[in-house]
């Protein structure tokens, strides 16, 4: 980990997510690090709402550097010190997409191949690629060249473990180009020719075709693409024909659902979410169901969807109490 999170004159910054434990901190840095956690704490309950702006205040105070965040004993995370979306994995009771960890820890002795589309730094594919989640096999697709940078140090420092491929996922070929102020919320514009700055637009079958994908493992697709999920899937028709199980995200300000619509009745897909209060997924045999599940409209919401009984079975089987 040498240079890398490390401030003028000091080494790295850790933080230990199982024990609390920070590393290479001085007196600013800890008093930062317990408002970044207290900040986390009183927002929660309200989707981190406004939590941003406070990171965006103390980062004005602590020293411009990274913060490695240890999430098991075999991954951890860069991330810029008082970043607005990712420091709030610096509070330990928070899990970040319960409902998708509840699923993936559940599969750690399962064999499976993972695509993680709208990678950002790559949070699920350090995870899903380490020991305690089963060491799968594992490509990140990130469309951002910044975020890319940050993609490729997290699988440097995690030796190499996960392939990571710069391009937008899409419906068809072309390219795209990145626009957006928040590296979580990028957005693709779709091009017709290249351009300076400029990405490839790829399908998820082209993924596939071109041997990215392991066609002997089961798939599982996340899909994070801010707003061209539906697109996204229309390139992945052969995809879904296989053993592969999609999670897309639905945003809580879209009261027609229109992507589990897509998928319940345009793809045949079985619709699950995950209930937080009994702590299994739910099979969704109408879109109202999401009106219940939706309580902030500024948050994104997963469904999981697939017309796999394998998939389905291993759905039924997670049992998650954090």
């Amino acid at each position: 980990m040498d240079g890398i999170g490390a401030a003028a004159g000091g080494g790295p910054l850790i933080f230990d997510r199982s024990t609390g434990h920070v590393d290479g901190a001085n007196l600013i840095d800890r008093a930062v690090l317990l408002a970044l956690q207290a900040g986390s704490i009183v927002t929660q309950p309200f989707g981190h709402r406004g939590y941003r702006l406070g990171c965006q205040t103390l980062a004005s105070i602590a020293a411009k550097r990274d913060i490695i965040i240890r999430l098991n004993e075999d991954a951890v995370l860069a991330v810029p010190f008082c970043d607005g979306y990712w420091s709030r994995l610096l509070n330990r009771r928070y899990h970040y997409e319960e409902e998708i960890e509840a699923l993936l820890r559940s599969l750690a002795n399962d064999r499976y191949f993972f695509i993680d589309c709208g990678a950002n730094f790559g949070y699920w594919s350090v995870l899903t690629s380490s020991l305690p989640f089963g060491g799968q096999t594992t490509l990140a697709v990130e469309a951002s060249q910044t975020n890319v940078v940050r993609l490729a140090e997290n699988a440097r420092l995690n030796g190499s473990r996960f392939r990571y491929l710069n391009a937008a996922m899409s419906g068809g070929r072309g390219f795209a180009r990145i626009v957006g102020h928040r590296h979580e919320k990028f957005e693709t514009i779709a091009l017709e020719q290249s351009e300076p700055g400029a990405v490839e637009r790829i399908t998820l079958d082209a993924v596939a075709l071109q041997g990215l994908a392991d066609p002997s493992l089961p798939v599982l697709v996340k899909l994070d693409v801010e707003g061209v999920e539906i697109e996204v899937l229309e390139g992945g028709s052969a995809l879904s024909k296989r053993d592969t199980l999609f999670i897309c995200e639905e945003h809580g300000s879209d009261r027609t659902h229109s992507v589990s619509r897509y998928l319940l009745e345009l793809m045949e897909q079985r619709l699950y979410a995950f209930d937080p209060v009994e702590g299994r997924f739910i099979r969704l045999v109408g879109l109202d169901q999401l009106d219940r599940l939706k309580k902030h409209s500024w948050v994104g919401y997963n469904v999981f969807a697939t017309s796999s009984l394998l998939w389905e079975a291993r759905l039924r089987s997670v049992r998650w109490r954090p």
